[in-house]
């Protein structure tokens, strides 16, 4: 081989070597852009334990299985109910279907549907109605309020409604359930978060805005791109965690309330200073103190 042919060898691997450099630099910051696709949704309550004065709950749920347990923590918001009914609720809910709206039963309750695997056979309403999860959630909390459940174990409480084959076994949900009712309930205001991937699509203002008024009971205002609820006291963060819990489904980039703001893109709540979303700085630069705004992507 002679010296030119040797050199231009030499040089020829000099350049694939450089290319092969960049492109891993590039492909590295396309994988941090990127990342963000590869998230285990998921939405985390970390509370301090209403039950255990100095201890603190920690636990998650997936996007889906949290949009649920708001649900059953508003409705019993809304019904007028104490904490502690919607504790009881997300543990029977977490132990009968694992917070999802489930249309079959088992081998016990071959008709048992919906999140709390009611039965149609013995008067729980027909399988179009348990399969509601607003009918279902109303429904448990009906035949809760028959009776004292303030003054008994979660698990008896939930067993005194449900008939269960397995009595204790509600109790094992009890901590989830109490860090995810303390967080739903506006008990523990910022709490409740949740880790997603990018929106897909443009959220529908209108759907959000008649999901507030059917699982809440509180008129909202719909506009292009975003929902105000009117709220104040303990429930600005009854509104603002049902937000976050519901993000995932409902296309929801930011959610803002009482000088703070949960964004999509990080997964965390700010002040409302250091937002760092578009859309919230331009579309309400200082949210009013009496509402939640809940701003959805635009698709654009």
């Amino acid at each position: 081989m002679t010296r030119r042919r040797r050199r231009l060898g030499s040089c020829l691997t000099a350049v694939l070597g450089v290319a092969v450099l960049v492109a891993g630099a590039v492909a590295a910051v396309n994988w941090a852009t990127d990342s963000r696709q590869f998230v285990r949704e998921r939405c985390t309550a970390v509370v301090p334990d209403p039950e255990r004065p100095g201890e603190i709950l920690n636990h998650s749920l997936a996007s889906d299985q949290a949009a649920n347990a708001a649900l059953i923590a508003g409705t019993s918001v809304r019904r007028g109910l104490q904490a502690r009914a919607a504790t009881i609720g997300l543990a029977t809910a977490m132990q009968e279907s694992k917070l999802r709206n489930i249309d079959y039963g088992d081998d016990a309750g071959p008709d048992s549907r919906g999140l709390f695997q009611q039965r149609p056979s013995q008067g729980w309403g027909t399988q179009a109605q348990v399969m509601d999860p607003v009918y279902a959630a109303n429904r448990f909390y009906q035949e809760l309020a028959t009776f004292d459940y303030a003054s008994l174990r979660v698990t008896e409480a939930a067993q005194r409604v449900q008939r269960s084959a397995f009595p204790e076994a509600y109790a094992q949900h009890e901590p989830m359930a109490r860090a995810f009712a303390s967080a739903l309930t506006g008990h523990s205001p910022a709490a409740l978060t949740c880790d997603l991937r990018p929106a897909e699509g443009a959220g529908d203002p209108g759907r959000v805005a008649a999901a507030v008024g059917a699982h809440l009971g509180l008129d909202a205002r719909s506009e292009p791109g975003r929902v105000a609820v009117p709220a104040t006291g303990r429930t600005v963060w009854v509104v603002a965690h049902w937000a976050v819990a519901h993000a995932g489904a409902e296309s929801i980039v930011a959610v803002q309330a009482d000088g703070r703001v949960w964004e999509r893109a990080t997964g965390e709540w700010v002040p409302a200073a250091e937002a760092s979303t578009t859309a919230v700085a331009g579309r309400t630069p200082e949210p009013p103190a009496d509402a939640v705004v809940i701003t959805l992507a635009t698709g654009d």
